[in-house]
């Protein structure tokens, strides 16, 4: 790209937004076409992840990985855990990170990468800029209430969007001259999302018959109470994971992910107000709520076609790169 005969580095700064977040990969797609590579890269939670891959030449494998993922895939990988500080430990999901992409450590990168984190106790924002790669990203995607705290270096960290939902400044203090931000949070106030049609056979209590018979009495009887019991928490712990609509009280990570969506608004309003970047993506996303991510179709053809729209900013940034 025209930025090396200038000097300049390109700095990419991928915001969080969980599902959303796979809509980073159709954006490096459109980027990447339109002659744009970053020469360095700043992640919050789900960009964090997507940054990883990016990095380490990993995101051809990871983009198969994630169209490839359906319902059942995402409850497989939800290791729950409750009184443990979160509904979701989350190793299960960086268990299959590891056996597929490897042990990443930050030094081993092709293109440097930061990750931010969250001081539970201080309020404090952390970059995270060695070591190893999957602790930094789980750490940095640990939204509160939802997945369970990080121990890093004798703190617990959790989700970065707490403190720094778009990392521009990062990106900036790891010697970026220009940077691109994608905002995953534009346009999600304001406007009711509604439920998905569910898909017939792929919720957690589907996974197994349902039998409406009462439990059976004798030897075998406690068995199948016990087994309808087990049933009957899958159901009532899956409907907390459920969006509310106008009609119906939400659901505890409802309540949890819209106050996320408040939050993060106001904090990257207020954050790019003084440190704005030089190129602003934002999909539009509203639609997907965050743990839907076997909707990653859908998502990365939302981030290519929000590229798209803004070609005439794409051409004026590259042209500003190029050397005069």
């Amino acid at each position: 790209m025209g930025n090396a005969g200038r000097g300049e580095r390109i700095g990419l700064a991928l915001g969080g937004g969980a599902a959303r977040g796979w809509a980073h990969i159709g954006v490096i797609r459109a980027l990447r076409e339109a002659g744009i590579q970053p020469d360095l890269v700043a992640g919050t939670s789900v960009g964090a992840i997507v940054g990883a891959m990016l990095c380490s030449d990993h995101l051809d494998a990871f983009e198969h990985w994630v169209r490839d993922l359906g319902r059942r895939d995402v409850v497989a990988y939800m290791d729950f855990a409750l009184g443990n500080g979160g509904f979701i430990q989350g190793r299960r999901l960086l268990g299959h990170f590891h056996e597929t992409f490897g042990d990443l450590r930050f030094e081993s990168l092709r293109t440097p990468l930061g990750v931010v984190a969250t001081d539970l106790y201080s309020g404090q924002e952390r970059w995270l800029r060695d070591g190893d790669v999957a602790m930094a990203v789980r750490a940095s995607m640990a939204l509160p209430g939802v997945f369970t705290p990080v121990q890093v270096h004798g703190e617990w960290l959790v989700d970065g969007g707490l403190v720094n939902p778009v990392p521009i400044s990062l990106c900036h203090a790891m010697g970026a001259d220009r940077v691109i931000a994608v905002n995953l949070s534009g346009g999600l106030l304001g406007r009711r999302i509604q439920p998905p049609v569910p898909d017939v056979g792929t919720s957690m209590a589907a996974a197994e018959p349902r039998s409406d018979a009462p439990p059976a009495d004798g030897p075998m009887g406690w068995l199948q109470r016990l087994s309808h019991g087990f049933r009957d928490s899958a159901e009532a712990l899956q409907a907390q994971f459920q969006r509310g609509t106008r009609e119906t009280s939400p659901g505890v990570f409802d309540v949890i992910a819209t106050s996320v969506n408040v939050m993060q608004d106001r904090i990257t309003r207020s954050r790019m107000a003084g440190d704005p970047p030089d190129l602003l993506i934002t999909p539009r996303l509203a639609h997907i709520g965050l743990l839907e991510l076997y909707r990653g179709d859908e998502a990365i053809a939302e981030g290519y076609e929000a590229v798209q729209r803004m070609q005439p900013a794409i051409e004026a940034f590259v042209d500003a790169s190029r050397p005069h």
